[in-house]
């Protein structure tokens, strides 16, 4: 259980499943020579080639000192900072991509079916909308969530009532959705508790919210005002193809906030929330006020955790947390 849980986790860094066999099995036995580690992982000549090399090549793995046959794991900050830069890039790809889509839809078919397949709804109608869509739901509703919010009353009573009606609901969030000031604990963690599949990234490419493979709502926020008083209702066509594509791209991406099937093995809300901070990105400034501690007490907490999760550093106690359970 403990491998499946470090593999995933090593997936979603965008390794191969291959490769993630040798990583594990070079925490097992290394430091070794390449050929021992690739027999106890069941690979050989250019799968073991390939998967050693798509280690070395994220920064993961390299020959031990003065043996080049020798091999081991290598502190994987810089192995991890380059996995997240082709993460980004990827999604920056599939960004250009959803435009593209749109333009050329919008040069093809809008000029000729704007009433049908795109409607623009603004100002106090926003909200309203919103609250059909959730309302409407039969099977499942994917999310890209982030700031800035609609002021909606009930919000979280909706995304709650429609979980309670046996709707799937899969969300990335964005790490500034878990740095808003009390949105972690009082949305985002009830909707997890509640049965919500919960996953985030650095950043989500647009506001969006797909209600069964029925429409769309999508989002012209403008961020730097802090505004949100515009969006649009996209019906089946190419571009709720397209988004559709990009959010699941983009969950296969982010990493999960597990919720109630977990093992919390004891561990207090706060320290959880603490976790589901750190993985997001959120800074030490950002985690104790969320936290309502000082930075002393937060360090207190971040030395407690570590050594019941026998963590040398702050990257070993995620990968730790997540083959536990505790995220």
């Amino acid at each position: 259980m403990a491998h499946s849980k470090l593999g995933e986790a090593l997936r979603m860094l965008g390794l191969d499943h291959k490769a993630c066999r040798v990583y594990l099995t070079l925490l097992e036995l290394a430091p070794a020579p390449l050929g021992a580690i690739g027999a106890a992982a069941g690979l050989g000549g250019a799968e073991l080639a390939a998967a050693y090399g798509e280690l070395a090549d994220a920064g993961l793995a390299s020959a031990a000192a003065g043996d080049g046959d020798v091999v081991a794991p290598v502190p994987p900050a810089a192995g991890l900072e380059i996995l997240a830069r082709h993460r980004a890039a990827e999604l920056e790809e599939s960004r250009i991509a959803v435009k593209g889509a749109f333009e050329s839809f919008r040069r093809e078919r809008l000029a000729a079916y704007n009433d049908n397949v795109v409607e623009v709804v603004t100002g106090e109608a926003v909200g309203p909308r919103m609250r059909h869509a959730w309302a409407s739901a039969r099977e499942q509703i994917r999310q890209f969530e982030s700031p800035p919010y609609v002021p909606l009353v009930g919000a979280t009573d909706d995304a709650l009532a429609t979980l309670a009606r046996g709707v799937t609901q899969r969300v990335v969030y964005s790490r500034e959705s878990l740095e808003h000031p009390g949105h972690l604990k009082d949305v985002i963690e009830p909707c997890i508790e509640a049965g919500e599949q919960a996953r985030v990234l650095p950043s989500v490419p647009v506001k969006l919210l797909i209600i069964d493979e029925a429409y769309a709502l999508v989002s012209l926020s403008i961020k730097e005002a802090d505004v949100h008083n515009t969006m649009l209702v996209v019906q089946p066509c190419g571009l709720l193809s397209a988004l559709t594509a990009l959010f699941e791209q983009a969950w296969q991406s982010a990493l999960p906030l597990h919720g109630r099937t977990t093992r919390s093995a004891g561990l207090p809300p706060a320290d959880r929330r603490l976790l589901r901070l750190l993985a997001g990105g959120a800074t030490d400034d950002i985690i104790a006020r969320e936290l309502g501690v000082s930075r002393r007490t937060l360090f207190r907490r971040l030395q407690v955790l570590m050594a019941r999760l026998g963590a040398a550093n702050r990257f070993q106690m995620a990968l730790q947390a997540q083959r536990s359970g505790w995220l």
